[in-house]
Parts: C-alpha cells; sequence; structure tokens
C-alpha cells in the first residue's frame, strides 16, 4: 500500500487508507479543492469580488491597464491572477494578491512570490514589456486583519515591507527599476439591504448615508 501511494498509484486506495499510513509517519492529511488552480471559496466570496472592483477601478483611475482575473499557464505552471496591471510610463507589471480574511500565511506568500516570478512572461503575452515588477497583496481592512498582520510582522516585513500609505504612494508614481512589494488595506463598503435600509429609516439617519464600513 505505501508502495502505491508512493508510486502515484493510489486509485484504488481509500483517503482512510492513506491517512492511516500518513498518521503512522505523525504526518497529517488535508485536502485542498481547487478550481483553474486556484481556491474554490473565491466563487463564493463576495467581499472577495467587492475588493477586486475596487482595487481595478482605483488602479484605472491612476493610470494603470488592468487586467482582471488574468489566467496564465507557462511551463506547466497555471493558475490566474486576481489583478495583473501595467504601468505603461514606467514599464512597470504589478501582481495584485486579494484576499478578504486573513490568508494561510505562508501558501500567499508562495503563491505571490510564484506569479511576480512569472509576471514578465505573463505580461509579454499581453503586449506589455515588463521592466519592474511589484507585487501588492490586497487585505480587508479591519482591526482583526491589522492584529493578524502585526503578529506575523516579522515575516511581512521581509517580504511585503511597505504598508497602504507607502504602496498608494508608489502605485501613483511608481519608480522605473526598483521593485516593490506591499500590503495595501482596503475596507470593503457593504450595501444595506431593503429591509436594513427600511429598518434604518424608521430607526433614525444612518450615520454613513445608508452604507455600513468594515
Amino acid at each position: 500500500m505505501v508502495w502505491r501511494i508512493e508510486a502515484g498509484r493510489a486509485d484504488d486506495i481509500t483517503l482512510r487508507q492513506v491517512d492511516m499510513v500518513l498518521r503512522a509517519l505523525s504526518a497529517r492529511l488535508e485536502l485542498q479543492v481547487t478550481w483553474q488552480g486556484e481556491g474554490l471559496d473565491r466563487l463564493l466570496d463576495a467581499d472577495h469580488a467587492t475588493l477586486v472592483d475596487a482595487a481595478a477601478a482605483e488602479l484605472r483611475r491612476l493610470g494603470w491597464l488592468v487586467a482582471v482575473e488574468a489566467s496564465f499557464n507557462i511551463r506547466g505552471e497555471r493558475g490566474s491572477i486576481d489583478l495583473l496591471a501595467y504601468h505603461p510610463l514606467t514599464a512597470t507589471v504589478l501582481v495584485v494578491e486579494v484576499k478578504s480574511v486573513v490568508p494561510d500565511l505562508q501558501a500567499t506568500l508562495v503563491v505571490l512570490d510564484r506569479k511576480g516570478r512569472l509576471a514578465p512572461e505573463i505580461a509579454r503575452q499581453r503586449g506589455w514589456t515588463a521592466r519592474t515588477v511589484g507585487r501588492v497583496l490586497i487585505l480587508a481592512d479591519g482591526r482583526t486583519t491589522r492584529r493578524r498582520v502585526a503578529e506575523h510582522e516579522a515575516i511581512f516585513a521581509s517580504a511585503l515591507p511597505n504598508r497602504t500609505i507607502a504602496t498608494k504612494r508608489w502605485l501613483r508614481a511608481p519608480v522605473a527599476g526598483v521593485p516593490f512589494a506591499g500590503i495595501w488595506f482596503l475596507a470593503i463598503a457593504r450595501q444595506m439591504s431593503a429591509r436594513q435600509r427600511v429598518g434604518t429609516r424608521r430607526a433614525g439617519p444612518a450615520r454613513d448615508g445608508g452604507t455600513l464600513r468594515a
């Protein structure tokens, strides 16, 4: 059984049997469902879509060309980039990974690094010549998110040293030839449902014009 698992011939072996083998080695079996190389949860994540839309709009306003969910397949490495952007004036390509919740830290940094490494080739397929690559992780702003980042500050300081203010400053004026990596805390604006709006009108005026912000 162990030989068949190691040889990739485990078609007739149950997950329970695989789990028993791994437990004997003090290991743990973890399964992840993926869709086109990315997490299936993004299909169900409205907050993720809201962050992507807001970030794409802001990047376009700042003069970037933006491709949403840019798919790639390069030498067997496949997947999609939440936002792939290009700044024509400085020939800078930007890889943006968007997370509405605090992600699996190691997996997120590995994925972002891999996409950043492939970015020049992915951009070239779109007719973009990349002299500089920027990597930005967008997180939904909130006390919990900031606390989680602070808990791993040493890791983030090495991989993504810049924070929101410095990141937005760079997005407005990227420096040609100077790579960039940072985190952008972006607030999510959630529109209230019709029932909530009725209840709010009965209780009194909303503090933020009928919009709740995380």
